[in-house]
């Protein structure tokens, strides 16, 4: 048996934050192109089930359209040999609850445990809220089946309770015959043993949409014989999200930073979504200088911004002073700065004290 297991679809968001509306509304189509493209998948390959662990749309401001909906319920029906199978996350709302033609092949939970047998396979789920936190001790599975179990929410290895809602306590799901418990959430794919029968898993969102969401996204494909459990993950996202570090530590000229950057970058396909971050400790050439006074990052974001699908550059390289510089100097911009070193502050402050102070021409 084949199954698909994807979580944080979030159909809909806005991404209206960095991108322009043209781009953002562009993005908005890729993510439903996504999701298609997903089930093209599981229609090509045989797949029984796609297991949706939350957040198949992003109802923050309950924007979600009708359009929307309305593709995905037909998407849903096209598809009737699938069984798709949705648990509701914290950013989905009621969003199929007020449709009257309902798919038949379209499988949902509660906030009490639901399962959904097939042959040996047990697909038991249930929605996390403050009204259920103590659900997980109600957990009952069979030994002999292969049991998956689905859930949206943080989990939490620790041994103290925190009694919060949507929060998924590993220690209490331990020992309950759990072969694989497909969590949604977490943007990022995880991993980890549960016990000695079964492991968790974050497969990740399906596409990435910001710097918090780096790399490749997919979806896992579960493929279950005689008991036995293999997965892979699906590559399966329009657009990839980088962010690129770049260290400026020892960078002296524009230029040597341009071709630090363009090594960098060169292997990067130019439809994806890049930030550069500059890091590092830089040397003022002059008190009241900063790092864009000799080292022009308006052109880095010139450069590349019609490069890629998206770019930004941010300067998190830290200025400091060469206090040996200015231990002989008897001008008042030496007298001031030795006056600073000698302070009880942590090198941090005494840096920013001396840059912020004083600007351009007033030492001169």
């Amino acid at each position: 048996m084949k199954i698909i297991h994807c979580a944080d679809v979030h159909l809909d968001s806005p991404m209206e934050s960095k991108l322009s509306k043209e781009k953002s509304k562009q993005r908005k189509r890729e993510l439903l192109e996504n999701f298609k493209n997903m089930v093209d998948f599981a229609a090509k390959n045989d797949v029984e089930v796609i297991l949706i662990a939350g957040d198949l749309f992003d109802n923050t401001k309950k924007i979600i359209n009708k359009k929307t909906k309305r593709y995905i319920i037909d998407l849903i029906k096209s598809n009737e040999q699938i069984d798709f199978i949705y648990l509701k996350g914290n950013h989905d709302g009621n969003n199929f609850l007020e449709e009257e033609d309902m798919p038949q092949n379209l499988k949902m939970f509660n906030n009490d445990w639901n399962s959904y047998s097939y042959g040996n396979v047990v697909i038991t789920g249930v929605e996390l809220d403050k009204n259920n936190k103590n659900i997980f001790k109600t957990l009952n599975l069979k030994y002999e089946n292969f049991n998956i179990v689905t859930m949206h929410g943080q989990i939490d290895k620790s041994l103290n309770r925190k009694d919060k809602g949507e929060i998924i306590y590993l220690n209490e799901l331990k020992n309950k015959n759990i072969d694989y418990l497909a969590l949604g959430h977490i943007h990022k794919g995880e991993e980890g043993n549960l016990d000695s029968r079964g492991i968790y898993v974050y497969p990740g969102c399906l596409e990435g949409r910001s710097f918090d969401e780096c790399g490749e996204k997919g979806f896992i494909l579960l493929e279950i014989e005689n008991g036995n459990l293999k997965r892979s993950f699906i590559k399966n996202s329009k657009r990839t999200v980088y962010e690129i570090e770049v260290n400026i530590v020892g960078i002296n000229s524009q230029l040597e930073l341009d071709d630090l950057i363009e090594k960098k970058l060169i292997n990067i396909y130019k439809e994806n979504i890049v930030r550069v971050t500059l890091v590092g400790d830089y040397e003022v050439k002059e008190i009241g200088e900063g790092l864009e006074t000799y080292l022009e990052i308006d052109k880095i974001q010139s450069k590349y911004e019609n490069e890629f699908f998206y770019f930004e550059v941010k300067n998190e390289a830290k200025p400091i002073i060469n206090w040996e510089k200015f231990q002989n100097d008897i001008s008042l911009k030496g007298e001031f700065i030795r006056l600073v070193k000698e302070q009880n502050w942590s090198e941090d402050e005494k840096n920013e004290v001396c840059l912020s102070r004083y600007k351009g021409d007033i030492w001169r």
